[in-house]
């Protein structure tokens, strides 16, 4: 059965469902060209309700095809998609299977980021779910992310399906019965320097790992945006000063996870793997460590309880945290050495954290402009302080 669902002028939704055959495919052809009407937009024809099609409906289906390039199948049963597969027609044409629908309801939270949250629904497995209604892309561009750090010797969990939550999509992964470095620290305040030194250890191997040019998105592009940003708020000759800086960082091509942080390394059983993988970059280490510096300290800077309601744990433990990751990264305790990278990286951390607060803060006018006063005058302390941002 061929029924019309939506149309604007650039697409158009069509449902097929039930049996397509040598029975009813010239009458269901018939339906399908009165339903298209010659538009040439996109066309979408949804199958979560087609049970069967044999070669006749394929046939029917190759010639919309040929008559509309833009046509898709979606929501495809397993059944339905290993007949177009076997047949070719997924070389030919893009179709997508149906998605698993599950439930997050009553779900714990283990973590969540700006694009996502991550949920355990059993012992075994946890959902990422994304907070984008079109994230399909981003779920399988995070997949492929993900594997190619795999591949490159990264400890990382790599999702294995893709399913519905709501009217949002989420990306699964096997991690048998593993705990965030997060919920390990809440639960032993001991462990946290076994804690560091573990997330060290990941954070060496990722940023060892060399890419080629432009295999994934530059840092310090993004970075020097943050700085031209900024230049707006500050005095102009630290505003001069600081883009000055930020251009003059080393090009390296050392691979950044870009979201490191206690909810995103977990342990199973005795092996530490990552997680969230959509915000893989490259570019010069000092990159991540204002990125783990804004997590553990920065965000926290007005209120301490951001860290609190981000991480679980308390402002104190994450500043102790942020100390030990840079002691042992860098393995040494000199107090002025230290100092100095932990300034270079809160300049590049407030410049983002600047820019975030102006564009896209969703906290109160008052608390805003508390944060906005406290990143300018942090930057106009600092920079005038530094002659290099790299180590």
């Amino acid at each position: 059965m061929i029924k019309l669902i939506n149309r604007d002028d650039t697409k158009m939704t069509v449902a097929l469902s039930g049996r397509i055959d040598s029975a009813n495919a010239a009458a269901e052809e018939e339906a399908l060209k009165a339903a298209v009407n010659g538009f040439t937009g996109a066309l979408v024809l949804d199958a979560a309700g087609l049970e069967y099609i044999s070669s006749a409906g394929l046939r029917v289906i190759l010639r919309q095809k040929k008559a509309n390039p833009n046509t898709v199948i979606v929501n495809v049963s397993p059944d339905v998609y290993e007949i177009f597969d076997m047949t070719g027609f997924t070389e030919m044409m893009d179709i997508s299977k149906a998605y698993r629908k599950v439930s997050v309801e009553g779900c714990e939270v283990i973590g969540e980021g700006a694009n996502g949250k991550v949920y355990r629904i059993d012992a075994d497995t946890i959902v990422k779910v994304y907070k984008n209604h079109d994230a399909l892309q981003e779920i399988h561009n995070e997949r492929e992310l993900a594997r190619k750090a795999f591949v490159m010797g990264v400890p990382t969990a790599i999702p294995y399906d893709v399913v519905q939550v709501g009217d949002l999509y989420g990306s699964v992964f096997e991690l048998l019965s593993a705990k965030s470095f997060a919920k390990l620290l809440i639960a032993d305040a001991s462990l946290l320097d076994a804690l560091a030194k573990d997330s060290v250890d990941i954070l060496k191997t990722i940023h060892s790992t060399v890419l080629k040019p432009g295999e994934l998105p530059d840092k310090k592009a993004e970075a020097v945006v943050w700085a031209d940003f900024c230049k707006d708020y500050l005095p102009a000759e630290v505003g001069e000063k600081l883009v000055r800086l930020m251009k003059e960082i080393p090009d390296t091509l050392n691979m950044l996870h870009g979201d490191y942080h206690i909810k995103n390394i977990m342990r199973q059983k005795d092996e530490n793997l990552l997680i969230d993988m959509d915000t893989l970059s490259m570019g010069h280490p000092i990159f991540e460590f204002a990125a783990i510096y804004l997590a553990y300290v920065g965000f926290s800077c007005i209120d301490h309880n951001n860290v609190k309601e981000f991480l679980g744990i308390t402002y104190d433990q994450g500043a102790a945290f942020w100390h030990a990751t840079l002691k042992y990264y860098f393995g040494t305790e000199d107090e002025a050495t230290l100092r100095d990278i932990e300034n270079k990286a809160a300049v590049i951390g407030f410049a983002r954290l600047l820019r975030r607060t102006v564009r896209k803060a969703k906290e109160s006018e008052e608390y805003k402009a508390r944060l906005l006063e406290y990143c300018v005058q942090a930057l106009t302390d600092l920079v005038p302080q530094l002659d290099t941002l790299s180590f």
